[in-house]
C-alpha cells in the first residue's frame, strides 16, 4: 500500500527545510525566497520500525540451530551472523511548493499546486510557529492566518470543482436515473453551502452510495490532514509539546492528535548525524522519536493503517495495511495472486516470536496459529502465507 505525505503551507515556513531533513539528503533547494521549490520534490524514505532489527537477529540465530543447543548459544555472541535483508514499509513524502493567497485563482503556481494536493494521501500542513528577522515572510502574517489562508484556498479550489460537476449534471446522460442525480445534486448543494459558510467538511454520516460519489469528487478540504508546528530550537523539547499543543487547539480548530510538533532546523542538524549521534542528540532533548518518526505515526494513525510482518531467511520485511484487513487482503500485498491461491496464514505474535526464538520455537509452544482468509491482521503480526500451486 502506498502511503504519501505531501508538506504543504505558505512560502518559507520550513517545508523544504524539514523535506531535506526527512530524505537526509538535500533534494529540495532551500533558499530565502518564495517558490524555491519549483516542482514537487519527492522522496520515498523508510518508515522506522525497530522490531525489523530485532526479527532479522532471529532468524539468522534460528536458522543455525535450535534454542538451547550450545551451537545456538554460541550464535548469541557472534556479531558476524548472515543476517537476512532488511525492507521496512515506505512513505513517499512529497515537497510541494509554497501557495499564495489568490493560488485558486492563478497566484504563485495556482492551479499546479493545487492539483499536486490532490495526489497525496494525507496534507502535513506546516505552520510557522517562530520569528526570524532574517526569513522573508511571503504573504505570512501568523499561525491563525497562515493557516486560515491555505484551508481557504483549499475550500475555494473546492467551490470550483463543484460549481463544474453542478453544470455537467444540469445536462446528464439519457440513461442517468432520475432519482440518483436529484440525491447527487442536493449534495452537492450541502457541500458548497457548508464550503461557503467556511465549515469543515464531514463525509463520515453519509450512506456508502453518498459517500462514494464525494470520494470520487477528490476535494481538498476532505482530505486527511495533519498539522505541523514548525517551533524554534528554543521550543523543541518534549516536556513542552503538550502545552504547545493544547496552546494552538482553538487556534485549528482539531484534535491534539492532529498536531505535530516539529524543529525544521533541529531535524536538519539530525540529518547530518549518524543514527547512533542522532539518538544522543534526541537524549538531550529529552526526545525518543524523531521528527520524522512522529511524523509518520500520526500519519499511520490518521490513515488507520497498520504494519504486520514477514519472517524468514530471504528477508525480514514490513508490510502496510489498513486497520481491519484480512489475511486474505494481507497476502494480495505481497503478491495479487496470493489472493487466487490463498489457503491458509501462519500467524505468530510479535512478542511470542521474540520470546520463543523465531518459528520452530513458536510452533513447539503453540503461538503459532493457522488462520483463515477472514482472520483480522494485528499490527505486529508476524505472517508466512501458505499458498497453493
Amino acid at each position: 500500500m502506498n502511503l504519501s505525505i505531501g508538506i504543504v503551507g505558505l512560502p518559507n515556513v520550513g517545508k523544504s527545510t524539514l523535506f531535506n531533513a526527512l530524505l537526509k539528503k538535500q533534494q529540495a533547494l532551500v533558499a530565502n525566497y518564495p517558490f524555491a521549490t519549483i516542482e514537487p520534490n519527492i522522496g520515498v524514505v523508510a518508515v522506522p520500525d525497530p522490531r525489523l532489527e530485532i526479527l532479522a537477529d532471529i532468524i539468522a540465530k534460528d536458522s543455525i540451530a535450535s534454542p538451547g543447543t550450545g551451537q545456538y548459544l554460541a550464535s548469541l555472541q557472534n556479531d558476524n551472523l548472515r543476517k537476512p535483508p532488511i525492507k521496512p514499509a515506505t512513505v513517499e513524502f512529497v515537497d510541494i511548493a509554497g501557495l499564495v493567497k489568490g493560488a485558486s485563482e492563478g497566484a504563485g503556481l495556482g492551479n499546479k499546486f493545487l492539483s499536486h494536493i490532490r495526489e497525496v494521501s494525507v496534507i502535513a500542513h506546516v505552520v510557522r510557529a517562530f520569528e526570524d528577522p532574517n526569513i522573508v515572510r511571503e504573504g505570512s502574517v501568523g499561525v491563525r492566518e497562515d493557516y486560515e489562508t491555505v484551508r481557504t484556498e483549499l475550500a475555494l479550489s473546492d467551490l470550483e470543482s463543484i460549481s463544474r460537476r453542478k453544470t455537467q449534471k444540469s445536462n446528464p446522460p439519457a440513461s442517468r436515473q432520475g432519482g440518483q442525480l436529484k440525491s447527487q445534486n442536493e449534495l452537492l448543494e450541502r457541500l458548497e453551502k457548508s464550503l461557503n459558510k467556511e465549515e469543515k467538511l464531514d463525509a463520515s454520516n453519509l450512506s456508502k452510495e453518498d459517500a462514494d460519489f464525494v470520494r470520487g469528487l477528490n476535494l481538498l478540504s476532505l482530505k486527511p490532514e495533519l498539522i505541523v508546528l514548525n517551533v524554534s530550537e528554543e521550543e523543541y523539547i518534549e516536556e513542552k509539546f503538550e502545552k504547545l499543543i493544547y496552546m494552538y487547539i482553538s487556534t485549528f480548530g482539531v484534535d491534539k492528535e492532529k498536531i505535530v510538533v516539529i524543529s525544521a532546523k533541529i531535524e536538519a542538524e539530525l540529518a547530518a548525524l549518524d543514527e547512533e549521534e542522532q539518538r544522543e542528540y534526541l537524549k538531550d532533548l529529552g526526545l525518543e522519536f524523531s521528527g520524522l518518526e512522529r511524523l509518520i505515526q500520526k500519519a499511520y494513525e490518521e490513515l488507520g493503517l497498520i504494519s504486520f510482518l514477514t519472517a524468514g531467511e530471504k528477508e525480514v520485511r514490513a508490510w502496510t495495511v489498513r486497520l481491519g484487513s484480512t489475511s486474505l487482503t494481507a497476502s494480495g500485498e505481497i503478491h495479487t495472486d496470493f489472493m487466487k491461491k490463498f489457503i491458509k496464514a501462519e500467524v505468530v505474535r510479535f512478542d511470542d516470536f521474540v520470546e520463543y526464538g523465531g518459528w520452530k520455537g513458536s510452533r513447539e509452544h503453540g503461538k503459532s496459529l493457522l488462520e483463515g482468509r477472514d482472520y483480522v491482521i494485528l499490527d505486529g503480526d508476524v505472517i508466512e502465507f501458505k499458498i497453493g500451486s
